[in-house]
């Protein structure tokens, strides 16, 4: 089984990056927040989650073995395939993911296409005893899950929104203020 990948990043799509490594490129599917990290010509290591289908083997890269892990915890589900759970990680952070698990909030989860109702409330059903957050985490999460609500509706995407909210500190912590900080954040870029 292929556990990880170290090479030159040959060519980058919205999907998926072609890693060369000693002479062979291959095609691993990444997350959005994956795909953003990487460069071509850039060197890399990917943890790896190999897929097995009925007649194709797909590949699933992760930056950290932390992703990985939540990746598979979530393919686990019935009714989530790796597709879904790519999309799921794109989404947000997995502390922000783990918060919303852990306090039982399907708005997060059904802002990934496919993903409706029911099957976040089988995902929070499933995992919630198999992870740990701070209360902490979940405060933050909430205000932020709103914050994030208001900068969709202004015309930002999901994940421009959670990016830029997480990149406003955590001393600001009102709702109105992290929005003001989040819309000086996208401005700049």
């Amino acid at each position: 089984m292929i556990a990880s990948l170290q090479g030159k990043i040959e060519l980058k799509t919205n999907k998926f990056a072609i890693i060369n490594v000693g002479g062979v490129g291959y095609k691993v599917f990444c997350t959005i927040s994956v795909l953003d990290k990487l460069v071509v010509d850039q060197e890399i290591k990917l943890f790896i989650h190999l897929y097995i289908r009925e007649n194709m083997l797909d590949l699933y890269g992760f930056l950290t073995l932390e992703e990985l892990e939540f990746f598979e915890l979530l393919i686990s589900i019935s009714g989530i395939g790796p597709k879904a759970a790519s999309s799921i990680l794109s989404v947000s952070s997995i502390k922000d993911l783990k918060a919303s698990i852990a306090s039982g909030q399907v708005n997060l989860l059904t802002k990934v296409s496919g993903i409706g109702k029911k099957i976040a409330e089988r995902v929070i059903l499933e995992l919630r005893s198999k992870i740990l957050v701070s209360g902490s985490d979940v405060r933050k999460l909430v205000s932020d899950d709103e914050a994030a609500d208001a900068l969709v509706s202004l015309g930002y995407s999901n994940y421009q929104a959670n990016q830029a909210l997480k990149q406003v500190p955590v001393k600001v912590k009102e709702i109105e203020n992290r929005i003001k900080e989040a819309l000086r954040i996208l401005g700049q870029s």
